[in-house]
């Protein structure tokens, strides 16, 4: 539910889908100003999940909303997959529990659409839809390929990502956060077009316009 995620949530629920999952371990944080949906200065420390829940349901008091607060780790998509979906959207930027949610859905015939890398980039008329194996240019598609690759998975899987050159100067190490070395700069709009790309390519499948 972080700058990508909230906004594909969003845009589903006012697209009029009526039951969604949102799952997301984190509270927000003042570094989320510049380019999450959820995060405000009213909102700093309230879990993510719990702020868009509100707002998903203040757009659609109707709305079947289920609200998880937990980290996707390895060990856990198993068990949110138990639930039957009629699509997934991965919006995780963590590699390896971005990689394992990909393998289960793509092995479980899920059908899933997933976010590659929206950070270091400017240009949002260089975003695109692909196969993770047509990607350039993209750092986290290429783990991504490589980790599926390495466990034999080489099934299509639709991404939405950029083919703008990634600034390198945009790169920071950061401290204690959970499976992560280095962030990346992210301009405001960036995620939220991302966002958009996802809800709509699952809202063109499920209705099949």
């Amino acid at each position: 539910m972080g700058g990508v995620g909230a906004y594909a949530a969003e845009m589903l629920v006012r697209a009029g889908v009526g039951h969604i999952t949102i799952i997301d371990s984190d509270c927000v944080a003042p570094s989320n100003i510049n380019r999450q949906l959820i995060a405000l200065h009213s909102t700093i420390d309230k879990p993510k999940v719990d702020v868009l829940a509100q707002r998903l349901l203040d757009i659609n008091p109707a709305l079947q909303l289920t609200a998880i607060q937990r980290y996707v780790d390895v060990e856990g998509v198993e068990t949110l997959l138990q639930t039957k979906y009629d699509f997934v959207v991965d919006a995780i930027d963590t590699v390896a529990p971005k990689v394992v949610l990909l393998a289960t859905c793509l092995q479980g015939n899920i059908p899933v659409v997933s976010s590659m890398g929206a950070g270091a980039r400017i240009d949002p008329t260089q975003i695109r839809y692909a196969d993770i194996n047509q990607t350039t240019h993209c750092g986290l598609a290429r783990a991504v390929r490589s980790h599926l690759r390495k466990m034999n998975i080489r099934h299509k899987l639709p991404v939405v990502y950029s083919t703008e050159i990634p600034r390198a100067d945009a790169v920071e190490e950061v401290t204690g956060e959970r499976n992560k070395r280095t962030t990346v700069g992210t301009v405001s709009y960036m995620p939220a077009i991302f966002g958009c790309y996802l809800a709509a390519f699952v809202i063109q499948r499920l209705t099949q316009i």
